[in-house]
């Protein structure tokens, strides 16, 4: 018996790990895929007439087993992978996009779908059924359910191949990322690096049975140097090695992938009657048009871009003053931003960090969790996991009940993606009037500890733990009836709320004593430190927001126009960024070819999502700031009407539920600096 194919059983039905071997995958989809499609059967040949319980909400609790195998999967390709599961994630796929599509294009169950959707005015349904029911017609309608035979034959083609390109990319990433390594041996090369990361590199270095120091492109390895190091020439080095990912013309090189996705998508989009892949995608989003996204960051960019122009020029200056340097480059960024910051506010990483020991943070989001939602976490060891590192927790109410199982997953591997992220083993649901509650999972790549010292994060760390835990809150205090609309099943530019405005709680008094205190002394973070970091957290505002709308307005030019004319990915980036542009280009680096987020993850036409997302952030901090940050009534309100609520009605109701009136930018462009605070 293939154990994927069975009801778990482990404490709270979580994934047992430890008993899965890679042989189980295969078969278990195949058996996972038959079981999913004899549950369609049992839908369309039903022979009652189609009603919402036994077509729509029969569908929405169909192939769970697949489901939940799918996540185990998937998630650890992210986390834990290895070439055998990249083979089977190949094969995988293909299958998984066929199954997908015979359910939207299958016309039996499409009539019975529509069935309900056409009398959807006399039924008796609530908020969320109606929605359910909306979100199904349209999961039909918006996939080639209406298309004519041959056009679906074409979407199948279409689909089986994006999501083999969308792997092969990622796979691509992975390996540039993993075969880069800068081995050094003069004691000089590493002048300017803290203790810790010098620490860091050389035990990699020992790892690797060799002599002195070794820096990679993975970030806790990466940023530091970038930042510190005095060696201007190791920096270009670097950062040309970073920026050159899968953009130099060997085997692992996604130029070409790049423009297959994005013509691919391109195509599918006018094959369901839209004009671009971002018509498609921002129906279904807040922004809902295009036009309305470019608007948005231009907006933000004629506020932005002046400040960003002075904030360059004074870095100019002050690197000029400094080194003598005639023109800054990319690989010039970190470094002089940190000394400036150092000069202006007397403030570096290397003091911060003896205050951010890893397992102190975490206590510090639980206990922020605890007074803001009633959350106890108690770490437990009886929950299988797929890698010695990843810990383990129960999550309770107030009254002891079960609320989550979740896992963290905190550094970096050679089998792990770069970044942070927040992931859901099993998501929540209510069947048989049993509320089934979800199986979270935060993967970040922080900083190791060593044989001296601790995990001390830096506090761009700090934030990145708490914007990924506040992902998982949503995933954690989901309370919806069906799996599609529960936790973070939201419209992608509402998904970045409950992450985001976790964040501003890492600068404020109240929470910061709760757990940031030096790992040797236990003294609490003074006064004075706290003040610097809330005095810094504009610092360079302009240019981090000019950075993150190029991001925005490049995944904007290769999906809300027609990318069939792009012959060089190169030349059509150069083009992306020409309103953005500070930096000197550097002919060798492209940021397409491994702009995972848009081409491998969920982000294309949704990057903008990230801004989007901190105007309502900054909006509902305000909100949190007036009435005190830890204050229940608010933060009732905010659990709610947004964490519990999932996908169950438009974003922007339950924003204004919350809230009591719509969002507008000031808030943020206040927090940012870009505005006068009145």
């Amino acid at each position: 018996m293939n154990i994927l194919n069975t009801t778990f059983n482990t404490p709270y039905h979580t994934a047992p790990f430890s008993k899965i071997s890679n042989e189980d995958y295969l078969p278990a989809f195949l058996k996972g895929i038959k079981k999913a499609k004899a549950e369609i059967d049992d839908i369309t040949s039903n022979e009652e007439a189609p009603n919402f319980k036994n077509t729509i909400e029969a569908l929405d609790f169909s192939g769970e087993e697949l489901d939940r195998l799918s996540s185990i999967f998937f998630n650890l390709n992210s986390a834990e992978t290895n070439e055998e599961i990249q083979k089977i994630a190949q094969e995988v796929s293909p299958l998984l996009s066929e199954f997908s599509n015979d359910i939207t294009l299958n016309e039996e169950l499409f009539k019975r779908v529509k069935a309900v959707y056409q009398q959807r005015g006399t039924l008796d349904l609530s908020t969320e059924q109606k929605t359910l029911l909306d979100k199904k017609y349209k999961g039909f309608s918006r996939n080639g359910a209406n298309l004519s035979e041959d056009k679906k034959n074409q979407l199948r083609d279409i689909d089986k191949k994006l999501s083999q390109l969308k792997l092969k990319f990622g796979e691509n990433v992975l390996a540039e990322t993993n075969a880069f390594e800068m081995h050094l041996t003069n004691e000089d090369d590493v002048s300017g690096l803290p203790e810790g990361a010098k620490e860091a590199a050389q035990q990699l270095a020992e790892a690797k049975g060799k002599e002195g120091w070794i820096v990679t492109l993975q970030y806790p390895s990466y940023i530091p140097f970038m930042t510190y190091a005095d060696n201007r020439e190791l920096r270009k080095k670097l950062a040309i090695a970073s920026g050159a990912k899968a953009f130099k013309g060997n085997e692992f090189d996604n130029q070409q992938h790049v423009l297959d996705i994005a013509k691919l998508r391109y195509e599918r989009a006018n094959l369901l009657g839209y004009k671009t892949h971002a018509h498609f995608v921002l129906e279904e989003r807040m922004a809902k048009t295009p036009e309305k996204v470019e608007h948005f960051l231009n907006e933000l960019l004629e506020k932005a871009k002046p400040a960003a122009e002075d904030e360059f020029k004074n870095l100019e200056h002050f690197a000029k003053e400094l080194d003598g340097i005639n023109q800054l480059q990319k690989w010039d960024n970190a470094y002089y931003s940190e000394k400036l910051k150092q000069k202006l506010f007397n403030l570096d990483d290397e003091q911060l960090k003896p205050y951010f020991k890893l397992e102190n943070v975490i206590d510090g989001a639980f206990t922020i969790a605890e007074r803001l939602y009633d959350l106890k976490f108690e770490q437990v060891n009886n929950v299988d996991t797929y890698h010695e590192e990843v810990l383990t927790y129960k999550v309770t109410d107030t009254k002891g009940d079960l609320v989550s199982i979740f896992y963290a997953d905190f550094f970096p591997r050679e089998g792990k993606r770069n970044g942070a992220w927040m992931t859901v083993y099993k998501p929540q649901y209510i069947k048989n009037e049993v509320n089934d509650r979800p199986h979270i999972s935060i993967v970040c790549n922080f900083t190791k500890p060593t044989k001296t010292k601790p995990s001390l994060l830096t506090f761009n760390e700090v934030t990145t733990l708490f914007h990924e835990f506040g992902h998982a809150l949503h995933g954690m205090l989901a309370n919806t009836t069906y799996p599609s609309l529960s936790g973070t099943s939201v419209f992608w530019d509402f998904v970045e709320l409950p992450s985001q405005v976790l964040e501003n709680w890492c600068y404020q008094k109240e929470a910061l004593e709760l757990f940031a205190t030096h790992y040797e002394t236990g003294e609490v973070i003074p006064m004075a430190l706290i003040e610097k970091i809330k005095a810094s957290a504009t610092f360079h505002e302009g240019m981090q927001t000019l950075r993150q709308l190029s991001f925005g307005l490049l995944d904007m030019s290769w999906h809300g126009q027609d990318p069939t004319y792009i012959k060089d990915v190169k030349a059509h980036e150069l083009e992306a960024f020409e309103g953005t542009k500070l930096y000197p280009d550097v002919k060798n680096n492209c940021m397409s070819t491994s702009f995972s987020h848009i081409f491998q993850g969920g982000y294309s036409s949704g990057y903008y999502s990230y801004k989007w997302a901190e105007v309502l952030d900054a909006d509902a901090f305000e909100y949190f700031m007036e009435k005190g940050v830890f204050n229940k009534d608010v933060a009732k309100k905010f659990k709610d009407n947004v964490l519990s609520q999932g996908g169950v009605e438009d974003p922007m109701v339950l924003y204004k539920r919350f809230r009591g009136k719509e969002p507008r930018p000031d808030a943020l462009l206040k927090r940012a600096g870009l505005i006068a605070k009145k």
